[in-house]
This record gives C-alpha cells, structure tokens and sequence, in this order.
C-alpha cells in the first residue's frame, strides 16, 4: 500500500502565476553583492614566481597502467593539515583555506572495499569538517562529515580521523568541507573509487585525469554571507568574480577597481591539457564550485559522456555538457585533431545568476587542449568554439533521459510518497530565508544524530514513526522518519524562480521524471517509467518546475537533502531522513565522535 505524507509550504507570494507552467527563469530583483569588499592589501599589478602553494594538476593524472583495480582490499592513510595561506589562483591575492598547504585539495585514490583512514589536523581559527561526496557511509553515517546532522564540526586547533570503508560503489566522487561556506574557501578535492568492473569500459580511452572546475571569488565567502542574509535582500547571491580549472584561470587586473585595494599579478596561469595525438582521454569532470552551473566544452572536439555521477551510461556524443554545482561527468575525447593548441572553455551559465558582476568574464574561463606541449593561445580558425547552443540563455541540466545506466536496473515500486516544496520568503525580522514545507534549517548545535540514536535506544516512541518527525523540539529542522526498510518517493517542487541542485546523503537515487512545469500530474504516477531510469545523487530541480526521486531507504542514519548552492544552504534549504530506526535503535556513537560535542 502507497502511503502519502503531502505537505504543503506557506510562503509570501511569489508571482507564482506568472511564471507557472512556463519555466521563464525569471531573475530576482535587487543590489549586486559582487566581490567589491575592498582589502587591506594596497592595489598593484606586478609579476609573481611560480607559487609552491599552488597543486600541481598532474596529481589528478590517473595512471591506469600501475594502478591495479583487481588489487585485495587495504588501508588507505591520508593526513590533512588544514591551514589558511595568502594565494592568488586567478593572480588577485586573497586568503585561502588549503590543505597541505596547498590548493585545490589532493586527491584520494582508493579501490573498493578499501578502509579510508583521513587525519584531519585544523589549524584554522574556526571550526570545519570534511563530507565524502556521493559515498554511502554504509555503518558509519557519523563519518558523513555534515556539522550539526552527523557530527559537531572540527574545533580550531584540534585533530580529528575519519575512518571508514568504501563499499558497494565506485566512479567519481570528490570531499569537501560541510561547514558553512567553507569548501568555496578551499576545502575541497577530488576522490576517486576504482573496482574491478572498470575493465569493462577501460578499452573506450587510453588515459584518465581528473578535471577540477570552481567558480571562485576574490573574497573570503564568509565576507558575504551577512550581505546576502541582511533583512530586505531578495536571495540575490554573490556573483562569483571568475571561475578555474584545475584551480587556475587568467584575470585581467586592469578590470578592477585600483580603489578596492587587490593586489593583482599579471602572469596568472591557465591550465594545460598535453595530449597525444589519436590517443582517448577519460576526463572526469567535477563541479566543485558553490553557486554557478558550468558549460564545459572542447573546440573541434565532441565529447562522449559515459559517467553521471558515479553510475556509468551508454556513450552520448554532446558539443557542450552543462555541469551543476556538484555534479560530475566522465567524458572520453578523442585526440583526433591535427596538431595544434585548443581552447578548453568552462563557460559560467550567467542566466543562473540573479544580478550581474562587472569583473566576471565568464567566455575567458578557458585552459588549453595542447597537441603540441606548449602553453601558447590556440589560434582563430583553427581552435573553433561550437556553434550554437548559448550557454547564457537556459540554466538547465543535461536531459537526464538521454542517459542510459550501462548496468541495467529496474526501479521497484515506491512504497512511501513524501512532497517536499520549498521557496524563498521574507518572514521574521525581515530575512529572506529558504523554506521547505514551511521550515528552514539552521545548524543545530548538538547533532541530530546525537539526539536520535540514544532515543531510540531508550524506546522513545516520538522519534519511531513514519512522516514527519516530532521528537526533536526543534522548530528548524524539517525530518522525515523512515523506521524500517522502504522504497520512498520524493516529489521535489521549485516555487522560486532560479534551479536548484538537490543532493541527497547517503544514496543514489533513480530520477524518475522531471519538469519545468510547476505542477506534478498525479494521473501519470502509475505510468512512470521504471525500465532502467538514471540513477545519481544531485540532480536539477528546475525553476517553477519539479522533479520525483526515488530511493531505497536500506541505509541507516541520518541524511541531509539540500541544495547543493552553498548560499542557499546557508539561508537553510535543507532537510534530513531518518533512516532505519530499527538498526540505528542498537548503535552506540564512538567517543571520539561524540568527544567533538564536548570541547
């Protein structure tokens, strides 16, 4: 039997009629929050040495000929020192957060079945975690890293180990810090699983790398959090300045303000792909950024996508792939082109954005696809940009539907229906805050897991029933409790007027159908189609529009479901399952989990 738990959200009117049904993309109104918070470090433009802070890109260059998928399950050891540098990705100096002193993050490389052992070491002045992007923390939901769901954040000054195994899964993942905004300061890296069953699609390219894209700003991100949570700002967020690749990009200095104080460096760097002649190349594209959505692109060359989110597919031939904040596609290039230099172009969708920012060149976000191992500019006419396809006109996801799962499953039938809608509003001392259902989530400061687990243990019947939770006493988070094993529909319906990746912890979901129009058709619920639907775990919801996900609840904890738009995270567009009350009811938190909670 199909039980239903429809809620509906309370919100201020939002012209809903008007953009109804129509999927328009109609842009809020209001002040730009660009990066135009001056620094203290007087302006100029001058030459930098090649930094040491700086990672260098080859380190997400896989090698597949020494690196063996077949190989027994290990330990893996990794050690992060966390600390924050002076850096100039893009030549404007600004602070960073970094990893081992460097940036991007490194990259952790590791098979199926492997036990992952992550000492974090925080030598910042403020708190911070790291959550394991896509990975199922099977057992080991306290490992999620997500502050005040599954664990209290990293103290200053204090280390921390996550340990946990990578189970039933492998492809493309990356981490990143869960704390605030802070991965956009940069805390973040790519991880990779491999296992056995790659050999399969291994005879389709010849190389494999990793392909970091982030849109990026000259500031600190907490700098703009207070501007875009003030009272009477209609979730106009922060425009970024740039984006990068492989943690670089060019900047023109001459565009900025020399009033605004920014230290810029002329030489900035852009990232280079050496390639072989008729060789294939395995890119795994990930979008580590916090708001914009890519558009990533190889003059004269077509890309044929073979991964989404971890879940392998048939090959799709595509000019330009949009990628979503959070998303990533492996793509094979074939280096079938005479030889010479090519533009690489990740292009920054504008149309996502609400207001303009006069520095951002979203066309210049570009690295080099080079035949010959020099970094000289592709020349006109011969390196040519696809035609068509204006990637500044829709802010939309790759038609999922035209992915097909190389590993064929057929989606069950759902034995629970939850409709979650959510909207920005302007409510309590004037804050236009995200709401979903009518809630919006604030990060609590004991962990909800924290206050589930020793419930249940002590039979507590408010935390053990299906719907909406009631135990918690919590007015700003919204659970859903899933007691026992279940296979669950979401309905995820947009009433603002911008897309939104959604995430879901913990899961892969199959994207049972999606629309641009506002309403769901129930009529056409029973005809969905369950014949091998895609299967990920971020996915577009567009605007106006809505999108139905359906999951196995089979994975105990709890786990966060959000937008993936770090702003809109932080203005509380999240909302938390409850899963398998019936196992987390014997589960005791380790010390040093609970330890974190009481320093």
């Amino acid at each position: 039997m199909l039980l239903i738990g429809i809620s509906v959200v309370l919100f201020i009117a939002i012209s809903v009629g008007l953009g109804a049904g129509l999927g328009l993309g109609l842009k809020h109104h209001g002040d730009n929050l660009t990066s135009s918070t001056p620094t203290s470090t007087p302006a100029s433009n001058t030459s930098s040495p090649q930094p040491s802070w700086r990672r260098d890109s080859s380190e997400y260059i896989l090698d597949i000929d020494t690196w063996d998928i077949n190989a027994a399950p290990t330990t893996r050891n990794f050690d992060f020192t966390i600390s924050e540098i002076q850096g100039y990705p893009d030549g404007v100096l600004r602070s960073l957060y970094v990893i081992n002193g460097q940036y991007p993050g490194p990259l952790i490389r590791v098979n199926r079945g492997d036990r992952v052992l992550v000492n974090v070491t925080n030598n910042l002045s403020v708190p911070m975690t790291f959550h394991w992007h896509g990975l199922y923390q099977n057992g080991t939901n306290w490992m999620d890293g997500t502050a005040g769901i599954t664990q209290c954040p990293i103290p200053a000054g204090r280390s921390f180990l996550y340990n946990f195994t990578v189970e039933m899964q492998y492809g493309t993942y990356w981490y990143h810090s869960h704390y605030k905004t802070q991965y956009m300061d940069g805390l973040f890296g790519p991880l990779i699983i491999h296992a056995p069953e790659e050999a399969q699609f291994r005879s389709m390219y010849d190389h494999d790398q990793v392909v970091l894209l982030n849109d990026y700003y000259h500031n600190m991100s907490s700098t703009y959090v207070d501007a875009y949570l003030a009272p009477g700002n209609e979730n106009n967020e922060p425009v970024p300045d740039n984006g990068l690749i492989q943690g670089m990009n060019y900047f023109d200095c001459s565009s900025l303000d020399p009033s605004d104080g920014y230290t810029c460096y002329a030489n900035s760097t852009r990232a280079q792909f050496n390639v072989q002649q008729n060789q294939r190349y395995r890119f795994r594209l990930v979008n580590a950024g916090g708001f914009g959505m890519f558009q990533f692109a190889v003059d004269n060359h077509t890309l044929s996508v073979i991964e989404a989110d971890s879940t392998m597919v048939e090959p799709l031939n595509v000019n330009r792939l949009d990628i979503a904040v959070a998303e990533r596609y492996s793509v094979i290039l074939n280096a079938n082109q005479s030889a010479e230099n090519y533009w690489i172009r990740a292009t920054l969708d504008t149309y996502c954005f609400t207001t303009s920012n006069p520095v951002l060149d979203s066309a210049g976000i570009k690295g080099i696809l080079s035949y010959t191992n020099n970094a000289s500019d592709p020349v006109s006419g011969i390196s040519a940009e696809w035609p068509g396809e204006d990637p500044n006109v829709l802010c939309v996801d790759l038609n999922t539907t035209l992915l097909v799962p190389a590993d064929v499953q057929q989606a069950p039938k759902a034995d629970l229906f939850f409709s979650l809608q959510f909207s920005f509003a302007i409510r309590e001392n004037a804050l236009d805050r995200a709401y979903i259902n009518g809630t919006t989530w604030f990060q609590s400061d004991v962990p909800t897991l924290n206050t589930v687990v020793p419930a249940l243990r002590a039979g507590n019947a408010t935390f053990n029933q299906t719907g909406v939770a009631s135990g918690y006493g919590l007015s700003n988070q919204y659970i859903l409790d899933l007691p026992d094993y279940a296979v669950v529909d979401v309905l995820v319906t947009n009433y603002d007027d911008s897309s939104h990746p959604f995430h879901l912890h913990g899961h892969q979901f199959w994207v049972m159908a999606s629309s641009a129009s506002q309403y769901f058709d129930y009529s056409t619920y029973d005809s969905l189609n369950t014949t091998n639907p895609l299967r990920r775990d971020t996915i577009i919801v567009d605007s106006y529009g809505w999108t139905l996900i359906r999951f196995v609840n089979d994975n105990p904890g709890m786990w966060a479901f959000h937008c993936h738009i770090a702003w809109h995270l932080e203005a509380g567009l999240l909302m938390q399952f409850q899963s398998r009350n019936d196992i987390m009811k014997d589960w005791t938190l380790p010390d040093d989990v609970q330890g974190l909670c009481n320093i």
